[in-house]
């Protein structure tokens, strides 16, 4: 396993939203997406400020259009809000991942193991309640779709999910 999941883990662990953070979410996220946004565990609602100040920066060094991006970027996860995974069973989840190469997805009667592999899915149901459009929902469903290739954000919102 690498040190950045080692520093992943202790982030998850330390995680808090500050002021800084608040004021973030009200620039982008509308009230009933705020409301929301805070069903996320803590670590996840960090985790997903973390990496819409990622698309944020990278949008504009690669000179992108980053309002919508970013709003992606906060809610991309929102599937998890039906998730009771803390960080040590999501560690738990990404070690089982690694050893099996995978091959745990097929156990999808497990509740964590459904959230793990199928957040993206279940954001996008979510989401689709809510009239998101099209793209908006492509991009949440498959931020984790790897055979999904030279989308341009698409492969932002990956790139800076990894990285956070």
């Amino acid at each position: 396993m690498s040190l950045y999941r080692v520093k992943q883990f202790y982030r998850s662990m330390v995680s808090k939203i500050n002021d800084e953070d608040i004021d973030f979410l009200r620039m982008y996220l509308e009230v009933y997406e705020l409301q929301l946004f805070h069903q996320l565990p803590t670590y996840e609602q960090k985790h997903c400020i973390n990496v819409a100040r990622d698309v944020k920066s990278t949008c504009n060094q690669r000179v992108l259009q980053s309002k919508y991006l970013i709003k992606v970027a906060l809610l991309h996860d929102i599937g998890k809000i039906y998730s009771n995974m803390n960080p040590i069973d999501k560690s738990i989840m990404v070690i089982m991942h690694n050893i099996t190469n995978g091959r745990i997805e097929s156990h999808k009667k497990n509740k964590n193991v459904n959230m793990y592999y199928n957040h993206g899915d279940i954001g996008y149901n979510l989401l689709r309640k809510y009239g998101y459009d099209d793209r908006f929902l492509f991009l949440v469903k498959n931020h984790h779709n790897n055979n999904i290739t030279e989308d341009t954000e698409l492969d932002l919102l990956k790139e800076c999910d990894n990285r956070n």
